[in-house]
């Protein structure tokens, strides 16, 4: 409020505040709070008005033009008919007309009707309207609504954050404009997905993620209603102010024979009561004992429909109001003073949770006929104090909204603390305990912890089965990968899939263009450095410790990080009702549990089966603009009902990432383009490598493609547009060997020595040979013939004319070197290391010249003093045999 005065008296303070908080936060009622003090009412007819002005350092509130945007009172699909006969459509339109009617609705009035985000003309319009306050409410229940095309009256989803962004910005940019925005808790404990219920599922996941991220860039986030103010709220709300020193002095007493008490019996309760802080907590809450907020505000908070302090208040009222009723003088509300067996309360206790736990209550925690109160009638030692029922009640409050949770229950020291008061034994609080957990139908434990739950039923049994399985992560991961290797039985335009690869070596390094599909440990996501994208990048770069060379041939499916959840719930609800079926016998299941596993294991699988595309839906490209461009990723959606394979296929097929056929037209544009000519020709067996090796190249699905486009090119009757195509080079006589263009060729072999040849070049020699005279050199022109005679060309450099009479036009070339040999020591213990160096460093340039025969040979010879035992002579022996040496053999001296 001091900041909202600020910057709508003089233009200072935060132009843009998010409020924060999930259900029954205080979202609405700091919108209404803004609301009222801007309408024009004298701050004197608002209550603590006064104090916030001083502070602000203004003497009036100023009259603000209000504007309201609630999402779940717009439609985005039905236009709205104002009384002046204005229609709107958008948004924009509406915060428009809200702000000056008619006359400002003119200036968006083209964006509204098309549906696209305006511009500056919202500064404009909060300049010349201010000042002005703009409260958001429900945006997320909006946006979720819109979709992917702009087909409604309203917009499409992204057009939604172009306006938040505008929006925000113009706000920012105005001179005295307060935009204030509601969006739920999506970061707080036990509201990681921010509150389906509030947020709407993947959808309103979205829709919340993106609206933060926009929202993020200038806003001031605010959080109101924290747990530790939830005291002071309750205690407003239900008691009256302690007001003389006698109501201060009992309040004092009474936190000082609790805090002693704890202090005195520490084995007995959690640490942090042996704190003097906790007995200032004590204070704080008073009468109501700090534990039953952190049970309210750390355990049932973390359901969604409890609304947090909404929730606190009504089940505080029931309970406050029950024990009124009896004339409770106990010194403090402990949980297990929380009267459960009262009809109000124990509304307001299981409104939250499934219909089943009344059965529950009923039998093992409170009522006339429950197991606790039977136990306190039959052992007056427990009965004096009602030790079972204020157990019970106590379990009750800290266990009923977490039976879903990885952890369940609570601890028996925290039992204790929930029930027992100071000049009570916490023994025989023990005792009750120890009697409830050996005769309740509903009570668990699992060494100190404590907890209900409801009936045992096969599907609550699959359902613990499966939670169950978050900690068995590697059998989830080996359901999800048989799962992935059915559907992937369906290869599309592959011709090998890699599902789910450790590390880069288990994906080979080949000439055809293939699949990998990452495994549910690296999934992605819009954020930079996403798990998929480093995983990707990794196996790229390498296949082991060796770099990878034909990088040009992957591409990779991973899956989608906020659908993660889903698959993996889906797969351990699989694992759960497969284990049930499998201990059937030992059970001891009805025919009609049975019956209901069998029914449950095939919802379960099906569920999964549709879980798996909808997760794994993100193809990632490697690409490559030019050769010196560095590598980026381009991230592409997959949409469909086909397998996963097909889907992905295609969608590299329609936006030409991935190419099955290759026009002879567009292989000539990337020989020129980058260019991929060694000279006037290229071999074949080189253009087979490049496309495979280099992403700035298009991805070719295998060599084949590559061949029938040569072919094509050849084949043309205007093959002078594409190439021609030569056996091989003949240095000596300086001209191409079965050169031949416009007529039928069949390439096949992807290592063929073939030469692709320039058309002009090719055309030359044709033209030459068609005249009957002999082919100048190609290397890089005709020589000097003045002398009448032939010519010959060397093929590398300029012509050497030979006159009739004998003498040179010019001087010979330098002869070229024709052999080469090597050898090298390596290291007994690095071979690997040693010879893929050589390999790249030497033994490639030889094999890439054109006609090079390169022979490489391995010689091993090892001196073994203390001689080879069997074993060893075997085994080497068998796998020299296996791997084909031309010679081998031990020798005994």
């Amino acid at each position: 409020l001091v900041g909202a005065l600020r910057r709508l008296t003089f233009g200072g303070g935060d132009p843009v505040v998010q409020l924060q908080t999930n259900f029954g936060g205080g979202k609405t009622h700091s919108m209404l709070a803004l609301y009222h003090l801007f309408s024009g009412i004298a701050p004197t007819d608002l209550a603590g008005i006064d104090a916030v002005m001083q502070e602000a350092g203004v003497s009036t509130a100023p009259t603000a033009r209000r504007v309201v945007l609630v999402g779940n009172k717009i439609s985005p699909g039905n236009p709205s008919v104002k009384a002046d006969g204005t229609v709107v459509r958008t948004l924009w339109g509406e915060l428009a007309w809200q702000l000056g009617g008619k006359q400002a609705f003119a200036r968006v009035a083209a964006d509204d009707e098309n549906a696209t985000s305006p511009g500056d003309v919202l500064r404009e319009l909060f300049n010349d309207y201010g000042p002005c306050l703009i409260l958001v409410d429900e945006w997320v229940a909006y946006a979720r609504q819109l979709h992917d095309q702009s087909d409604l009256p309203a917009g499409g989803f992204e057009t939604q954050f172009s306006f938040a962004q505008v929006l925000t910005e113009s706000a920012k940019l105005a001179k005295n404009c307060l935009l204030v925005i509601s969006l739920p808790a999506s970061d707080t404990p036990g509201h990681s997905h921010g509150d389906d219920v509030e947020v709407g599922g993947t959808r309103g996941r979205e829709a919340l993620d993106r609206l933060r991220n926009v929202v993020g860039r200038v806003e001031s986030s605010w959080r109101p209603a924290s747990a530790e103010e939830g005291f002071e709220i309750v205690r407003r709300r239900l008691f009256q102010p302690l007001s003389d020193t006698t109501q201060f002095k009992d309040r004092d007493v009474v936190a000082r024979a609790f805090g002693e008490f704890y202090r005195t019996q520490q084995a007995e309760f959690p640490a942090e009561c042996r704190e003097s802080e906790y007995e200032q907590r004590i204070k704080a809450a008073y009468p109501i004992h700090p534990e039953v907020f952190d049970r309210l505000y750390t355990d049932w908070s973390t359901l969604v429909k409890f609304q947090r302090t909404r929730g606190v208040l009504r089940l505080m009222a029931a309970v406050i109001h029950s024990l009124w009723e009896k004339g409770d003088r106990n010194p403090l509300i402990l949980p297990g003073f929380v009267a459960i067996d009262d009809p109000r309360v124990q509304s307001e206790l299981t409104r939250y949770l499934s219909d089943n736990w009344v059965p529950v209550i009923e039998k093992d925690v409170d009522g006339p006929n429950s197991l606790p109160m039977k136990l306190d009638s039959e052992l007056p030692n427990l009965g004096k104090f009602s030790a079972c029922r204020r157990v019970a009640r106590a379990i009750y409050m800290g266990s009923a909204p977490t039976t879903a949770a990885a952890h369940k229950g609570i601890e028996d020291r925290r039992v204790k603390l929930g029930c027992v008061m100071p000049g009570e034994s916490p023994a025989v609080f023990g005792d009750a305990l120890r009697r409830m957990a050996g005769a309740a139908t509903y009570l668990y434990q699992d060494g100190p912890h404590y907890w209900y739950s409801t009936q045992p039923t096969v599907t609550k049994l699959a359902e613990d089965r499966a939670e169950q399985f978050k900690r068995e992560p590697d059998k989830v991961a080996a359901e999800l990968e048989r799962r992935l290797k059915k559907d992937l039985a369906s290869t599309g335009d592959f011709h090998r899939i890699h599902p789910m690869p450790q590390t880069g070596s288990d994906v080979p390094d080949d000439l055809d263009a293939r699949l990998v599909v990452l495994g549910i440990t690296h999934p992605y996501s819009k954020e930079a450095g996403s798990p998929a994208e480093l995983a990707a990048k990794a196996i790229l770069e390498n296949r082991g410790n060796t770099p990878r060379i034909y990088r040009n041939t992957l591409v990779f499916l991973a899956a989608d990080k906020t659908r993660l959840h889903d698959l993996d719930e889906a797969a351990r609800k699989v694992l759960a009702w497969q284990s049930i079926l499998a201990d059937e016998a030992h059970l001891g299941l009805t025919t009609h549990q049975k019956a209901q596993v069998t029914q449950q294991m095939a919802a379960a699988d099906s569920a999964a089966t549709a879980r798996l595309p909808e997760t794994y839906q993100w193809l990632l490209v490697p690409a490559q603009n030019t050769p010196q461009a560095a590598v980026t990723w381009e991230a592409l959606r997959l949409s469909g009902t086909d397998a996963l394979a097909v889907r992905a296929s295609k969608k590299l097929r329609t936006d030409e990432l991935y190419l099955t056929s290759f026009a002879p037209t567009r292989l000539r544009m990337e020989l020129d383009r980058i260019p991929l000519w060694r000279g006037h020709h290229v071999a074949v067996k080189q253009l087979v490598e490049d496309f495979a090796r280099y992403l700035y190249l298009p991805r070719l699905k295998d060599p084949a493609v590559l061949l029938h486009a040569i072919s094509d090119g050849v084949n043309l009757m205007v093959w002078q547009d594409a190439f021609g195509l030569a056996d091989r080079y003949d240095e000596t006589a300086a001209r191409y060997l079965g050169l031949r263009g416009g007529t039928l060729v069949h390439l096949a072999d992807a290592h063929s020595p073939a030469l692709v040849v320039k058309p002009d070049v090719a055309l030359k020699q044709m033209d030459a040979e068609r005249n009957g005279s002999e082919p100048t050199g190609t290397g890089a022109g005709p020589g000097d013939n003045t002398g009448g005679g032939t010519e010959t060309g060397n093929g590398a450099g300029d012509g050497v004319g030979i006159g009739a009479g004998g003498t040179p036009g010019t001087p010979p070339a330098a002869a070229k070197p024709k052999r080469f040999h090597g050898a090298a020591t390596l290291d007994a213990t690095r071979v690997g290391r040693d010879a893929s160096k050589i390999a790249d460093e030497v033994i490639a340039h030889l094999v890439g010249l054109m006609g090079a025969t390169v022979t490489v040979s391995i010689e091993i010879e090892a001196q073994i003093p203390e001689g080879a035992p069997d074993h060893v002579v075997r085994t080497v022996t068998e796998n020299s045999r296996t791997l084909k040496f031309t010679s081998q053999g031990f020798e005994k001296e």
